[in-house]
This record gives C-alpha cells, sequence and structure tokens, in this order.
C-alpha cells in the first residue's frame, strides 16, 4: 500500500478508536453530585477544597460582617505582606521590586539592604548557562512553543548538575536560585532560536549583565540594540512582582506540591509546573486577551461607543465572535469577585505606559471594556459571584506596548513564578511526610472475563 494511502487509512482507524474510547469514557455528570464529588477540587459554589497549608501567600476576597460571608476587594499577600504595601515601598524608592519580592517568598521576610544587595549579587552570579548549552540544546531543536523549548531546558540542565538528585533544602535552594536566574535566558534565547530558525528572522544572542534586574535582562536580551526606558523596565518589573505568586492554591504550584511530595528531583518538579502554566486555562490567557482585542478593532470602529461595544461582547458570549469560546478573556477569576488587586495596581501602570507610547485611546478602549463586560455577562449567564477583570486583561497590553512577542507572553509568567514555585516546592520538602494520592471512587461495574475467541 501506498505510504499515503497507509496514512489515511490509519488515520480512519483512529477515528473510529476514537469513537469506542469516547463511547467508554464518558461519565454521567449526575453521578458527580450523587457521590459528592468536587469536580475540579471545588465545591458547587466554586471555593477551592482545602488540601493543604501554607505560608507563602494568601488570597483574601470575601469578609465576614453580622456574622455572614460577603465579598469584598481582593487582597493578595505574600508571607503576610500586602501586595499593595511592597508595591508602594519599591515604587516610593524608585528601584525594582522583583527581587525583593523573590528573597521575601524564599525566606519568609524581607531583606535589609544588604542583605538584598548580596541576594541579588548571588542572582547575577548564578546568571549563565553551562558551556555550549545555547548551541548544543536550545539551537538545536527550536519549537514554536517557547513553554516546550523552556521545559526542556530545564529538563536538560539536570544533566549539567553535578548533585541532581540530592533533595537537601541547601542543594535544593541552590538549585532554585539558579533556575531563578536563568529562567529569562533560556525563554529570551528560546524565542531567538525560533525566531532564527524558523522565522527566518536575525539571530541575537547577547550576554547578560550580572548588574541589571530581572526586567532589565529580559528587555536587553530581547531587543537588538538593547535599550530600553525606565519606564519600560519598572513596568516590566511590576507585571513580574504581580505574578510572582498566587495564594498557593494555583494548578501549578498545586503541581508543584503534588510532584515534590513523590520525591523526584527538581528540574522533573519545575518541568512539571511548566507544563501545567503552559496551559490556556492558567497561563495562556493573556495572550488570547490580547487576540480578542485585536479582533475587537477590527469589529468595532468607534471605541467609545458603549452599544457597539456591548453587542460585540454579547455576540462572544453567543459564540458569535473571536474563536467562539464563549469567553470573554480577561475578566472574572475562579477566587476574586468585586475585584483582582492585581489587576487593579497593573490598571495604573498601563495607564502610564500607555500615555508615553500615545496609546491613550486604546487604553480608554481596555478600561470600557472592563466596565462592561460585567454587565453584558451578567446578563447573559447565570453566574454566582461578581465578575471583573483579573491580571491578564492588562498585562498582554503592557507585554505589547512593550514590543513582547506573544510567543513570550506565558514564558514570561514563568520567569516570575518560579519564584513561587521555589518556595512551595521547598515548603512542601520541610512539611510534607507523606505522598499527594487523592482519592478516586471507581463506577465501574465488574465484568465476567470472555476468552478472546469468546468475544
Amino acid at each position: 500500500m501506498p505510504k499515503d494511502l497507509a496514512y489515511y487509512d490509519t488515520n480512519k482507524k483512529i477515528s473510529k478508536l476514537t469513537d469506542k474510547l469516547m463511547r467508554n469514557t464518558i461519565i454521567d455528570k449526575d453521578l458527580y453530585a450523587k457521590y459528592d464529588v468536587k469536580r475540579g477540587l471545588r465545591d458547587i459554589d466554586g471555593k477551592g477544597v482545602r488540601t493543604g497549608l501554607t505560608d507563602i501567600s494568601e488570597i483574601l476576597q470575601n469578609k465576614i460582617v453580622d456574622g455572614k460571608t460577603v465579598p469584598c476587594d481582593g487582597q493578595l499577600f505574600y508571607r503576610g505582606y500586602d501586595v499593595r504595601d511592597i508595591v508602594k515601598g519599591f515604587v516610593d524608592d524608585r528601584r525594582f521590586g522583583f527581587e525583593e519580592v523573590v528573597y521575601l517568598l524564599l525566606f519568609g521576610e524581607m531583606p535589609n539592604k544588604k542583605e538584598l544587595g548580596d541576594f541579588t549579587n548571588m542572582l547575577g552570579a548564578y546568571r549563565t548557562l553551562p558551556t555550549n548549552f545555547v548551541r548544543d540544546v536550545i539551537m538545536k531543536a527550536p519549537s514554536a512553543d517557547m513553554m516546550n523549548t523552556l521545559a526542556r531546558s530545564v529538563l536538560t540542565l539536570y544533566c549539567y548538575d553535578s548533585n541532581p538528585n540530592d533533595t537537601s533544602i541547601e542543594n535544593v535552594l541552590r538549585q532554585s536560585m539558579q533556575l531563578i536566574s536563568v529562567f529569562p535566558l533560556l525563554s529570551v534565547y528560546g524565542y531567538q532560536a525560533y525566531n532564527h530558525y524558523l522565522r527566518n528572522q536575525s539571530l541575537y544572542i547577547h550576554v547578560p549583565s550580572p548588574n541589571l534586574s530581572t526586567a532589565e535582562i529580559v528587555l536587553t536580551l530581547l531587543r537588538p540594540d538593547q535599550k530600553y526606558t525606565d519606564l519600560e523596565a519598572k513596568v516590566l518589573d511590576m507585571a513580574l512582582v504581580l505574578h510572582a505568586e498566587h495564594g498557593g492554591g494555583n494548578n501549578s504550584s498545586f503541581t508543584t506540591h503534588v510532584v515534590t511530595s513523590s520525591g523526584t528531583d527538581t528540574y522533573s518538579s519545575v518541568a512539571a509546573a511548566l507544563c501545567s502554566l503552559k496551559g490556556p486555562k492558567h497561563g495562556g490567557a493573556n495572550v488570547r486577551v490580547s487576540k480578542m482585542f485585536e479582533d475587537l478593532k477590527i469589529n468595532v470602529t468607534d471605541w467609545n461607543d458603549d452599544e457597539k461595544i456591548e453587542n460585540y461582547l454579547r455576540d462572544i458570549l453567543d459564540k458569535q465572535a473571536f474563536d467562539r469560546s464563549g469567553l470573554i478573556y480577561g475578566m472574572g477569576h475562579a477566587v476574586y469577585s468585586i475585584s483582582d488587586p492585581r489587576a487593579r495596581i497593573l490598571k495604573e501602570y498601563t495607564g502610564l505606559l500607555a500615555a508615553a507610547k500615545g496609546l491613550k485611546d486604546e487604553y480608554e478602549l481596555y478600561k470600557n471594556v472592563e466596565r462592561l463586560a460585567p454587565k453584558v455577562i451578567a446578563e447573559k449567564k447565570r453566574i454566582y459571584k461578581g465578575v471583573s477583570a483579573n491580571v491578564d486583561f492588562y498585562s498582554g497590553f503592557i507585554y505589547n506596548m512593550l514590543n513582547l512577542p506573544t510567543e513570550l507572553y506565558t514564558p514570561l509568567f514563568a520567569v516570575a513564578r518560579i519564584a513561587g514555585w521555589s518556595a512551595h516546592r521547598m515548603e512542601e520538602l520541610i512539611n510534607g511526610n507523606k505522598i499527594i494520592r487523592p482519592a478516586y471512587m471507581s463506577i465501574s461495574e465488574h465484568k465476567n472475563y470472555k476468552k478472546l475467541n469468546d468475544r
């Protein structure tokens, strides 16, 4: 049989096998309610099922009034410190904040000037890859998916570690700090390889300076001329701060706890978290927000016409516009209802950057959608809690204004969140003493086995 016909025949067989798989795998949804199974580890009202304890970060979205739980403006705490206070501290000092937040998440306390300086110098010293790693690993198999490249690079670094399997806290801390330092390199170099080999563009491999902040490193490695403004670097630094950690109950941090509990190495744990973050329901949402707004600007010419914007949003919910998913990306969150504190902070700095870039009109469009979307969603859907803009709503616009390629949006999330993952891994190693093993209830009927010739 010719190869193309064989391939066609195989695909037909796969299609038939898929039908059989689906028929024998679908579980009656009513059974979840019958046996009180928390689908997605959530109660029927969307509240997460408590599966552990953490001292790394906390989310508050409710308060008690007259003995009743009522929604409130969301708050995010890193190691007990309100993120808003942390942000105000380094903004008032006119300095970068991400490295300070990494220190706080890892060690549980705020550094003084000397401690922060020493820690930043250590990160700078670690910001180097093994000899020929870029050539032999990143350049050899470029991928159009940067998260694939990043995960592969992390797993390969295992081979360059002289002590990869040691799970003592001292060794894991060393591995974590090295990964935090090189994540910007792995991400941007991966993109440069893709841009050169798969898109036929010029190749730029800049050497990172040990004296720059993480945000500055990203911009210098990415841009051909290595130039950036202070505002650009500070806004990117703000985005990294707000993505560094989020409550411990998010999918990738939970993945870190689960995989770490098995006793595996740091590189495998981080790669698993990366694979979780890669999913569009977790780390890829800001890309969808950006693409949604590109489509909106094509279909709504008057960005100040509330009626036309509302009609477009209704079309999205009716699966008649954009990607036909029925989702207004960037609106709503699994936890927050009245407001996402990260979105509120980013909104202010989005406005500053938009003014500097001459994009005030586009910024107003974002604000209009943020204002109108909750109203449209409330009209079209039955919801159990309020809907507000989440952190992805403005982060994609920020990255777009910084001329960052969409391929790097999710890796930049990882550049920030590796700080939280590292803290959670060590918290699990220190406090966990059992492998995490959730219970699943079988609903299979027992069957009598028949020999092959009798089936």
